[in-house]
């Protein structure tokens, strides 16, 4: 096996040995995720307009600099549709900012296209890791992404004032009791050689 072939099956094998080697850090940064899971969940509203606002932060600042860029390179001659591009994402950057209930809506359905696609990798990602110790937490995990995403989907419009913060949290956590599991796994395979 090649470890510079980045097989689905080389890839879960150094994922599984970089684990092994840093197991504690894998645990420590699921508690982490868990916790901020928990405060995501407790604060829906607050949580769901704080990553809209966070979204709206880097979507101005990428923007503009995809337009210092622009401007660097000739804006008006070869680079004028980097510099449109730029301009629309500081626009859509802003609009976040200065209405961020609004852009909750447009996040809203980001996150259930997010949380479909992540749902179906991780099921695809679960199956490769079979039977690694922790793979059925990660095939769970999927399963719960997925279901997150059809829930968000179906119950939009009215999903956009509650669904960013308890999903996004939910997801979090799932994620973080997914690391444990596999963390702790790992932290005794490596004790047991």
């Amino acid at each position: 096996m090649n470890p510079d072939n980045p097989t689905p099956q080389n890839l879960a094998a150094n994922f599984i040995e970089a684990l092994q080697a840093h197991a504690r850090v894998a645990v420590i940064t699921g508690v982490i995720l868990l916790l901020c899971g928990l405060l995501a969940v407790a604060a829906p509203l607050a949580a769901g307009v704080s990553i809209t606002i966070l979204v709206g932060l880097l979507l101005a600042v990428g923007g503009i600099g995809q337009c210092l860029l622009a401007f660097r390179t000739g804006a008006f001659g070869k680079s004028l549709l980097v510099l449109l591009i730029g301009l629309l994402t500081v626009i859509a950057g802003m609009y976040l900012l200065t209405q961020p209930l609004e852009g909750l809506e447009a996040i809203t359905l980001f996150l259930a296209a997010y949380f479909l696609a992540t749902g179906v990798f991780e099921l695809l990602a679960a199956m490769q890791m079979r039977p690694t110790p922790g793979w059925g937490w990660m095939l769970f995990n999927g399963l719960v992404t997925l279901v997150l995403g059809l829930i968000i989907w179906r119950q939009f419009p009215l999903s956009g004032v509650w669904a960013v913060g308890i999903l996004f949290g939910l997801k979090l956590m799932m994620g973080g009791w997914w690391l444990v599991v596999l963390g702790r796994s790992a932290g005794k395979a490596t004790q047991g050689k």
